[in-house]
């Protein structure tokens, strides 16, 4: 059987199982992203369901055999845990970052080095760092963990607008080369958004993710 115990973790996704219960996609830190089922975290009565959050920090226990444990436990990592919410005008982004995770890395492969880099891209994006250097960035970083990184590309240039503006059709093909015809559900969300704005003749909505 395998058990974990408080392994640091984000939830990228879930969905329904049964009456009350969830399939949780997890990345966690250690142990790489997995699927674990949880039950009774469905409803307002349900204990975990407000610690099941996407994209707080979060210590989490499973046990079980196979590919999909059982959740045994979750708690919100406490010294990790950001100070301000994150604003609803990054959440889109956000979602990116996290669908970029949940569709390129493989399951139960540890990969330190990303978690790292996607704690931070969520920590950039609470706070009133560049939109477009946050997600170019993370781009970067995890085409350079999956070994797919574009030759000398070197991180000051993301401190340019010019740089970030010339990097992101760069930048795109090669995530693109990686999903393989692939399509991501925040990038056509993102499209739906600026199409919505461009034909009403209104401003882009805040929660635009420029992929």
């Amino acid at each position: 059987m395998h058990r974990a115990e408080h392994a640091p973790a984000f939830m990228l996704h879930q969905r329904p199982w049964g009456d009350s219960g969830r399939v949780i996609e997890l990345f966690t830190r250690d142990h790489g992203r997995l699927s674990v089922f949880a039950r009774g975290v469905r409803g307002a009565q349900a204990r975990l369901a407000a610690v099941l959050q996407p994209f707080v920090p979060l210590l989490v226990s499973w046990a079980g055999r196979g590919e999909a444990p059982r959740l045994t436990g979750a708690e919100v990592d406490r010294p990790r845990q950001p100070v301000a919410p994150l604003p609803h005008g990054r959440l889109l982004s956000a979602w990116y970052v996290s669908e970029l995770v949940l569709t390129l890395t493989a399951r139960h492969d540890p990969q330190p080095e990303l978690f790292a880099c996607y704690a931070a891209a969520l920590a950039d994006l609470r706070t009133d760092a560049g939109h477009e250097r946050t997600l170019r960035l993370f781009e970067k970083r995890l085409l350079d963990v999956l070994g797919y990184g574009v030759a000398e590309l070197d991180e000051a240039c993301f401190e340019n607008p010019a740089e970030l503006a010339r990097l992101r059709p760069v930048l795109r093909a090669a995530v693109a080369r990686c999903l393989e015809g692939r399509t991501l559900r925040t990038r056509s969300v993102a499209v739906s958004l600026r199409e919505f704005a461009r034909t009403h003749g209104a401003e882009e909505p805040a929660s635009r993710c420029r992929d």
